[in-house]
């Protein structure tokens, strides 16, 4: 039989392990949030080199290729991927007679693509010619340049591409005028 102490020890050890347990929820409940922010800033990191990629592989195969490499968002925006192709009709959409090179699925919940570029009257892609220079799709000649903002939430990244085509990434708010500039 046993005696009144080791009762108590049993019942104190559940006790102890309640108010434990209530303590580690209640922390986890603190620390949601925080993992939420986490998980959001990297896959907007994550979002961000995917499309890094995607110019700098259009870019290279361009050169490679000697022709015109197109990267459109897919129906719906940029925000559901996008297709890399051989545009050849010019009109920078993928279409029967192009070659798909690479398709890249949908983005993360809550990632937004903005494209400001020159020239871009209702040009929603980015093409790149034999000289690996961002350009029109149906003049390879005429340059295009300008700037995707990635964004989730108050956190963003700028893609920007210059004149002769070549993409950097940079933070507006560790960057300052170096990223908008």
């Amino acid at each position: 039989m046993a005696s009144l102490t080791d009762k108590w020890q049993r019942g104190r050890s559940l006790l102890e392990l309640l108010v434990a347990l209530a303590i580690a929820a209640i922390l986890l409940c603190g620390a949601l949030p925080a993992g939420r922010t986490l998980l959001q800033r990297q896959q907007l990191r994550t979002a961000v080199a995917d499309l890094h990629a995607a110019l700098d592989t259009a870019r290279s195969l361009a050169i490679a290729r000697g022709s015109v490499v197109v990267l459109a968002p897919r129906a719906g925006g940029w925000e559901q991927g996008w297709t890399m192709f051989a545009d050849r009709d010019g009109d920078g959409k993928p279409g029967p007679g192009d070659e798909t090179i690479i398709e890249q699925g949908a983005l993360a919940d809550g990632i937004h693509i903005r494209m400001q570029f020159t020239g871009s009257t209702g040009q929603r892609y980015i093409a790149y010619n034999a000289n690996g220079r961002s350009c029109r799709a149906d003049k390879s000649q005429t340059a295009r340049w300008g700037t995707l903002t990635v964004e989730a939430g108050p956190q963003q990244y700028l893609v920007r591409i210059n004149m002769l085509g070549r993409a950097r990434v940079c933070d507006p708010k560790k960057d300052g005028s170096a990223c908008t500039g």
